[in-house]
């Protein structure tokens, strides 16, 4: 699924978040958004995710306007949203239920997810019952499992332990390549903006910095 992003303006006057922001983005490309704390990349993610009103400019995924959510877009957060009551295995369900799914196919879906991020053993835990990084993995395997063409990952890293966010971060380039998926992935770390992205975009103060994008782009080699 590829992305094109015209001249998008989010907000009005000096209110404005994001101010004439232009990106293309490739059919199965990782692109890794980096930049400071408020300059406008969560608001990018949910322009292209079709939740947020747009001033001016346009996004179109595979060539259609956005206008509104898609199944075919997936947004994830730093927060893991599980359902508390739900065991692992259930909270991975949940959307396809939602969607009308077989019973007998979305638990097969599910428990296949679960065991490619590692959780296999651990699908009848409830989300207290685990550590953040695997209740992360629980939301890779809940997102991936609804076979979404362009997934958005919102600093879903951000709350970890170091040794936990390295084997998330491996985990994550392995599956999105693995599977093909189109990613915009939004961090203010520039390591690991390095790691994943096959490219990187750097936002200030809600426009593309192109100096410190070409900084990047050389380090990233």
């Amino acid at each position: 699924m590829s992305v094109r992003i015209e001249g998008l303006t989010v907000g009005y006057g000096r209110s404005a978040v994001l101010q004439g922001v232009d990106l293309t983005i490739d059919d199965g490309e990782i692109v890794v958004v980096a930049g400071p704390s408020g300059c406008g990349k969560s608001t990018l993610l949910r322009a292209v995710a079709g939740l947020l009103p747009i001033t001016s400019g346009r996004v179109l995924v595979d060539g259609e306007p956005v206008r509104g959510p898609s199944r075919e877009r997936a947004l994830v957060f730093q927060d893991d949203g599980l359902l508390p009551w739900r065991t692992a295995l259930r909270n991975v369900e949940l959307p396809l239920a939602l969607r009308g799914v077989s019973k007998v196919e979305r638990r097969a879906l599910a428990r296949s997810w679960l065991d490619r991020v590692g959780l296999a053993a651990f699908e009848k835990y409830l989300p207290r019952e685990l550590s953040g990084g695997m209740r992360q993995r629980v939301q890779l395997a809940r997102t991936l499992a609804q076979a979404p063409k362009l997934v958005l990952m919102d600093e879903p890293f951000g709350a970890l332990d170091a040794q936990t966010r390295a084997a998330m971060q491996g985990l994550v380039v392995e599956v999105l390549r693995e599977t093909g998926t189109t990613t915009i992935f939004v961090t203010h770390d520039v390591d690991e903006a390095v790691l994943l992205g096959d490219r990187a975009v750097v936002l200030g103060a809600g426009e593309v910095d192109v100096e410190r994008e070409a900084i990047l782009a050389a380090v990233m080699g």
